[in-house]
């Protein structure tokens, strides 16, 4: 079998939208240490736990005090292909034995926070938590890791992992910035829940406190295994769910940066006014908001329901309007536009729901709901209360489905109230969902579709959809992967519309111009260790 190699990836970092303006010149200055970072956070923590968290609210301010087996090189981190070892030394392995066998040499140096030394046992035990979570412990990129066999120590300073077939997916889900290394002795004597509530990393900053709604605080852990790093004293990420608020603190210089996203107006009203004191940095986002109905409750089980609330949509219409206003610009699929294995705009006007007669596309929607007994339709749509773009797109979505004579009741609820409506009660009738990816890894990315997934939320079985996965998965070429790609995108958005896409995101950070050695990601998830950055103040 041929091995399915990384290389599909290579084209998109040529691709990729990234704009400088006013650029970062950190790389032509020496570097300066000390000063406290002050960000702002749009979001609140559901929990501080990486291993089930997908939000930012969790990683901006939660990530500094954690370090990663391996990561994104924060000095390349639009490259998709560009990997670096964090806990682990000597280079990232690249695979022997078919590419089914992945040596791990561990640092030597390193200690927790508590002062406990991370050995290869640490690893294995964050991985097997990761990968082969007990019953009743949760884990939201299992998934990601369908094919490992096993993960053991195989030294004091080794770890092995055993693929059941070779993958290009598994170094870039490795890399993932959520999987969190934690210490097995807290995991062994304190349970697998311990890290909802507390934390113990090997990360660049040590934790301070947190003010629940107004602040988390970290200070430079002196022993991090990276010499010389961090260059920051601390940081502050100030809790700031309005973005006015946000937008304000920025201006006024109470905060430098929100490392998430503005949209366009937001940008420019801070260039107006600051000028040279702000630079912006603008890229592609990986990420996308979707509609998840909930398939344990009529009639969403019914795909003619599910179909009738996408056909309502008018994505191309809609993307003019939001980009203007939110953080959202791109019609796509399943996969980050732009990318080799992302359907072409020919492809995508042969989905349910993409076509440009608008009128036509709603006409078949009140057919399918009539058919469906479901054509006086009433729901509550759960939304989650961030602003960008959630609130944005959730208003647009409630008058969409107007159009073809359904009425939705929106209910924006905070964050922690959210996930566990999504989440533990499974207590909606459809809600907004997301799927925001850090590294750009197509094949994985996509297991947010799956039923089996541990972050998917539909409450549905789709065996046909395991199977088609399954191949997609094995596929030795991008040819191959990408027709498999077209056969899945259809099965899951098209014929049996498990989620309802919407628009793909657009990312733009303007921050103070002082901040420097952060570079923009096509996510919001990576670069965020903060061991990299310093202020030119």
């Amino acid at each position: 079998m041929k091995f399915p190699s990384l290389k599909f990836a290579v084209p998109l970092a040529a691709g990729l939208a990234l704009s400088f303006t006013m650029a970062d010149t950190a790389q032509a200055q020496k570097i300066k240490r000390g000063g406290i970072l002050n960000f702002v956070v749009g979001s609140k923590i559901p929990s501080y736990d990486g291993h089930i968290e997908g939000t930012f609210g969790m990683i901006h301010p939660i990530r500094p005090f954690y370090s990663t087996l391996i990561r994104v090189n924060p000095d390349n981190p639009q490259s998709p292909t560009d990997f670096i070892c964090d806990l682990c030394e000597g280079g990232v392995p690249k695979g022997d034995d078919g590419f089914t066998k992945y040596v791990f040499k561990i640092r030597k140096n390193v200690k927790f926070h508590d002062g406990t030394p991370l050995t290869a046992d640490d690893i294995t035990a964050t991985y097997k938590k990761i990968i082969f979570p007990p019953e009743g412990i949760a884990s939201a990129r299992k998934a990601f890791f369908k094919m490992v066999d096993s993960v053991e120590s195989t030294g004091k300073y080794e770890v092995t992992f055993k693929l059941k077939f070779p993958s290009g997916s598994f170094i870039p889900s490795v890399a993932m910035p959520f999987n969190f290394v934690y210490s097995k002795k807290d995991l062994d004597e304190k349970g697998y829940t311990w890290h909802k509530t507390n934390i113990n990393g090997t990360g660049a900053f040590r934790f301070v406190q947190h003010q629940p709604g107004s602040f988390v605080e970290g200070k430079r852990y002196e022993n991090y295994h990276i010499k010389g790093k961090p260059y920051l004293d601390g940081f502050k990420a100030i809790s700031a769910p309005k973005m006015a608020l946000r937008l304000q603190a920025i201006r006024g210089d109470r905060a430098a940066i929100e490392f998430r996203g503005f949209p366009p107006k937001a940008r420019d009203d801070l260039v107006k006014a600051l000028g040279d004191k702000i630079t912006v940095q603008e890229s592609d986002w990986n990420c996308a908001l979707y509609v998840t109905p909930n398939q344990r409750r009529k009639p969403f089980d019914d795909a003619r329901v599910r179909k009738a609330l996408s056909l309502a949509l008018d994505r191309w219409g809609g993307s003019k309007y939001l980009s203007k206003i939110a953080i959202v610009k791109t019609v796509g699929g399943v996969v980050f536009p732009n990318h080799p294995l992302a359907a072409t705009r020919e492809e995508l006007l042969k989905l349910t729901g993409y076509g440009t007669d608008v009128a036509a596309n709603r006409k078949e929607a009140k057919r399918l709901l009539k058919e469906a007994g479901a054509e006086n339709l009433k729901m509550v749509f759960n939304n989650r209360g961030v602003d960008q773009p959630y609130k944005v797109v959730g208003t647009w979505l409630i008058d969409q489905w107007k159009q073809i004579g359904v009425e939705a009741e929106q209910q924006v609820n905070p964050s922690p109230v959210f996930y566990a409506k999504l989440r533990k009660k499974s207590d909606f009738d459809v809600s907004i969902d997301f799927n925001c990816q850090s590294v750009v890894n197509p094949i994985a990315d996509v297991t947010k579709f799956l039923g089996s997934a541990g972050n998917n939320y539909g409450g549905y079985k789709d065996e046909v959809l395991e199977k088609i996965y399954d191949r997609l998965l094995r596929a030795g070429t991008e040819k191959e992967q990408r027709v498999i790609m077209r056969e899945f995108e259809t099965r899951a958005i098209s014929d049996q519309v498990h989620m309802i896409p919407t628009l793909w995101w657009y990312k733009i950070n303007p921050h103070r111009s002082y901040v420097k050695g952060w570079k923009i990601a096509p996510s919001h998830y990576l670069n965020q260790a903060l061991d990299q950055v310093w202020l030119d103040k």
